[in-house]
């Protein structure tokens, strides 16, 4: 697959280099040559000096056989109409935008467009550390209906398998992390101490599943 990177900071230059590396063609927008430099000599894509949402400058990066675009650069605005004109204009269908403000995120995930909270996801996992309760959200659909949530789990939970929990607060496990690395765990996998529970849950049920996972096996009657 063609792909169309606007911005080549850290994040777009090292997205660029992981998806040459597996394979797709990449072509990187950004409007100082300079910052070029950071995909390395060894890159061999294609570096396109200019804004990212001038139809123009698209074109030279090939938007017109991409499969896909990823706007993050340093600005939300500009990211935003980049990623706008994409599908939009070009009708590329997987385009996604790093966005820094989560109340814009949150606004234009409901308009179909996939975001990136940076700021709000690396404040969230922080407090997330900090004050270990309730669900924190870590994605939902563009309607809102369905989220995968970081879910706080008592020491109650401990020693307990994946299909008791699922059972009994009514989720589905999408993935657990162990000792800082993620696992898909099976219906027979037991949860141990410090493990961080992630799940997908009906956003109106949230409240629900909370006071289930708080309340312990068997509602607290173990």
């Amino acid at each position: 697959m063609h792909i169309v990177i606007m911005g080549c900071g850290r994040v777009g230059a090292a997205l660029a280099q992981t998806l040459e590396e597996q394979g797709h063609s990449v072509a990187v927008i950004d409007q100082d040559s300079t910052a070029f430099r950071r995909l390395g000599a060894g890159f061999g894509g294609r570096r396109v000096t200019g804004v990212g949402f001038d139809g123009d400058t698209l074109r030279e990066a090939g938007i017109e056989e991409a499969g896909a675009f990823a706007a993050v650069s340093s600005g939300d605005n500009s990211n935003i109409i980049a990623a706008r004109v994409a599908r939009e204009m070009f009708g590329i269908e997987n385009v996604a935008a790093r966005i820094y403000d989560p109340r814009r995120a949150e606004v234009y995930q409901r308009l179909g467009i996939p975001t990136v909270a940076t700021v709000r996801w690396t404040a969230d996992q922080m407090l997330r550390r900090l004050l270990p309760s309730g669900a924190e959200p870590l994605w939902r659909d563009p309607s809102g209906g369905v989220q995968l949530a970081e879910v706080h789990t008592p020491e109650t939970w401990i020693g307990q398998r994946i299909s008791r929990l699922q059972e009994e607060t009514g989720v589905r496990v999408a993935f657990v992390t162990r000792l800082g690395e993620a696992m898909l765990p099976t219906a027979d996998t037991v949860l141990q101490e410090g493990d961080l529970v992630h799940v997908v849950m009906r956003t109106d049920e949230v409240e629900k599943v909370e006071t289930a996972f708080a309340a312990g096996p068997d509602g607290g009657h173990n």
